[in-house]
């Protein structure tokens, strides 16, 4: 199975939870501070500088983002897209909706267990869990693990990731799209881009309690869309765009 990194693709590469092991009961919320990290600056606004997940025993949200032990759910918004290309008379084909649509995505173990076998094909990557490393980020004792990556060249450019078992659901996968996929809640990562750019997130502060139920609701008004349909319609509306552009 080809696992050619990706940023933002939405639910098609995400991973999920073992529910054969107990849940965890932690609720709360998890603080990080985001920066620049790679050679290449990148420049991040102060109101995305720093982010914050809340956690619900195997719930986690995060902006548009809703895991629940094995599903990963996504509200997207191309309302304003959709209404451009209207006003230039163009429609999509296979989509006349408003363009805000909800993706549901159940994972397999499967899925989750080949990210972790170790595969040095070029335009792949895998999840290496380190034994006996760790380190002490927001007052929790965290893991180790690297994310293996290779280019089309067959070069390895790793990326180290630290993770609590202590906090969320037993996989972590809100961040898969960026490759970054754990046991448990990450604490301090990179997400790397192109030309020797680099942002890197780190818990600062884990405050316990401060949820509710509400907080786990995703808006209304969103259209329940398959994986599929969704990738049809992305496609359309890339080339509509396009189209306009050129």
């Amino acid at each position: 199975m080809s696992k050619t990194l990706k940023f933002f693709v939405v639910a098609a590469m995400v991973l999920s939870a073992c529910t054969l092991t107990a849940q965890n009961t932690f609720k709360g919320i998890v603080k990080y501070e985001v920066k620049s990290t790679g050679e290449i600056a990148v420049n991040i606004p102060a109101e995305q500088a720093k982010m914050e997940i809340r956690i619900m025993g195997d719930k986690l949200i995060y902006q548009n983002m809703l895991q629940e032990g094995m599903k990963l759910t996504m509200n997207l918004d191309l309302s304003q897209a959709i209404a451009y290309l209207a006003a230039n008379d163009i429609e999509l084909a296979s989509y006349s909706g408003n363009g805000k649509l909800l993706i549901e995505e159940e994972q397999k173990q499967s899925e989750i267990d080949s990210m972790f076998i170790v595969d040095t094909e070029p335009g792949h990557y895998y999840i290496e869990l380190v034994n006996g490393e760790t380190n002490k980020i927001a007052g929790y004792t965290c893991k180790k693990a690297i994310r293996h990556n290779y280019d089309e060249d067959g070069k390895d450019h790793p990326i180290t990731i630290w993770y609590s078992e202590e906090l969320g659901p037993r996989y972590n996968f809100l961040f898969a799209s960026a490759s970054i996929v754990t046991p448990g809640m990450p604490m301090q990562f990179t997400v790397t881009g192109e030309g020797g750019k680099a942002i890197t997130y780190t818990a600062t502060e884990v405050v316990k309690g401060k949820v509710k139920d509400v907080d786990f609701l995703l808006p209304s008004g969103f259209t329940k869309t398959s994986e599929e349909d969704y990738k049809q319609i992305m496609q359309e509306l890339q080339d509509a765009i396009q189209l306009l552009s050129d």
